[in-house]
């Protein structure tokens, strides 16, 4: 059993002991906490939740939404929604925050509550260790019966999200359902199948196949877009000779494609897509996080704009994002943020922007990915049981490269002239998690071995 609480709210898995897992007890304690904290922040009383499809979901919900009422808070529940529609929802309607009970791409037994602030953004590092101190304290009081908070229901704002998305100037529908495009979904048994069809209508796209789509939480595969998780569409987008092939997570705010010639056409190149078609239409910098593809930088270049590298995290790459008034960011793993709509990941404007290139490229999805480069990531860890200061051994290595430029603001990552190796310490693990990225698998993997290796000497 698992319970890890961070900065961003709280996940785990479901069933076990208070504190060692995602038992009532903890849920309805951070929700509550959430809510008064909310109130002495001086935000608005209201409050947007909503949940992806996962069996645990309605469940939490209803422990949530109790312990929001019982400390005054007028919650709005969108019902199934995805983690982009949440966050639209709570800035359109001018609530203090939200909440989204899903645990994204981890396993059907786990979920989570993800926090966001006024703005539809995942609370900062300071109000997360804030709220963590107001639990640990249990520093609050729940309402007497004539102050308790209220409940209300609005299942329509998916319809609303895409309207929005429909409305973007870099979005051409027309263009879309001109191309007759024939598309393929997998995603998951979760809400995507509920948003990704219904977003593909109101584009045009009137050929799509469904798998996988039914939102009843009980996932078909190993939820995490990986090229080996998706192999059932890829094979159906071959074997049927459809023109792309659309994945996403449980709570849709990561986006995988498969091409015409059923290839994955690669987590980290969703971005790099879509990149490549905005700040073909805006001048803007690109933002992205320490571990996304190198191509990025290039796709920058390109188009002659900057940029920037964050911290892993949505809430760091967003913060990086509106310091540099960037045109377009996101992360690696598939998550396109596009603040011409809102400031967080979101599936459904990273779908419309894509096919709307597509469609205007005129070329097939497997020649679009092939106008990119190739580069290869290898992803690797180092478990360093009884070793009490990981910074050490990160420094260490850092001054065996001295050589080559580095960054140190989310571990170190060295950058070489064909390719890069990022180190991460674990928030909640004795480990260290290494990423490298090159012109080659072996030279990513030698990377990684190499200081994989060092780090074991020097440990």
């Amino acid at each position: 059993m698992t319970l890890i609480k961070s900065i961003s709210g709280i996940r785990g898995t479901i069933g076990g002991r208070p504190g060692q897992a995602l038992t009532p007890m903890d849920v309805v304690s951070i929700a509550g906490a959430f809510g008064m904290w909310l109130q002495k922040s001086g935000a608005s009383k209201k409050l947007v939740i909503g949940r992806d499809a996962r069996i645990s979901g309605e469940m939490v919900n209803q422990l949530v939404v109790g312990s929001l009422i019982s400390v005054g808070i007028e919650v709005i529940d969108l019902g199934l929604a995805t983690t982009p529609t949440v966050e639209m929802a709570v800035t359109d309607m001018n609530a203090g925050g939200g909440i989204i009970i899903t645990a994204s791409h981890n396993p059907k037994n786990w979920n989570a509550l993800k926090l966001l602030n006024s703005k539809g953004e995942f609370i900062s590092d300071q109000d997360g260790k804030d709220l963590l101190k107001l639990v640990e304290d249990k520093n609050y009081t729940y309402n007497e019966v004539d102050d308790l908070g209220s409940y209300s229901k609005d299942e329509s704002y998916l319809d609303k999200h895409i309207q929005h998305i429909l409305d973007l100037d870099l979005v051409d529908a027309d263009a879309i359902a001109a191309s007759d495009f024939s598309v393929a979904v997998d995603a998951v048994n979760s809400v995507g199948g509920i948003a990704i069809p219904r977003l593909l209508k109101a584009l045009g796209v009137n050929k799509v196949t469904e798998i996988n789509c039914v939102p009843d939480g009980n996932f078909a595969h190993n939820p995490e877009p990986l090229p080996e998780n998706i192999v059932e569409i890829s094979e159906l987008v071959k074997k049927e000779k459809l023109d792309l092939g659309i994945i996403v997570d449980p709570d849709v705010d990561r986006l995988a494609l498969v091409c015409n010639d059923g290839t994955p056409f690669g987590e980290e190149y969703t971005l790099v897509s879509v990149a490549d078609y905005v700040l073909q239409h805006t001048k803007g910098a690109l933002v992205a996080n320490l571990s996304s593809t190198m191509a990025l930088r290039e796709i920058a270049e390109k188009h002659g704009v900057e940029f920037f590298e964050s911290a892993v995290g949505e809430v760091n790459v967003v913060r990086e994002m509106n310091k540099q008034t960037a045109a377009i960011g996101g992360e690696g793993n598939g998550g396109v943020i596009y603040p011409e709509l809102h400031n967080g990941r979101d599936a459904l404007v990273g779908v419309a922007l894509f096919l709307t290139y597509l469609a205007k490229s005129k070329m097939t999805s497997a020649e679009l990915r092939a106008t990119y480069p190739d580069y290869k990531i290898e992803k690797q860890k180092i478990e360093l049981e009884g070793v009490a200061d990981l910074d050490s051994i990160l420094e260490q290595v850092r001054r065996k490269f001295i050589d080559y430029p580095s960054n140190t603001i989310d571990g170190l990552k060295i950058t070489f002239p064909e390719g890069w190796v990022h180190m991460r310490k674990s928030n909640t693990e004795q480990i260290i998690r290494i990423y490298a990225e090159a012109t080659t698998a072996k030279y990513a993997k030698d990377l990684a071995e190499c200081v994989k290796q060092l780090m074991a000497v020097t440990a």
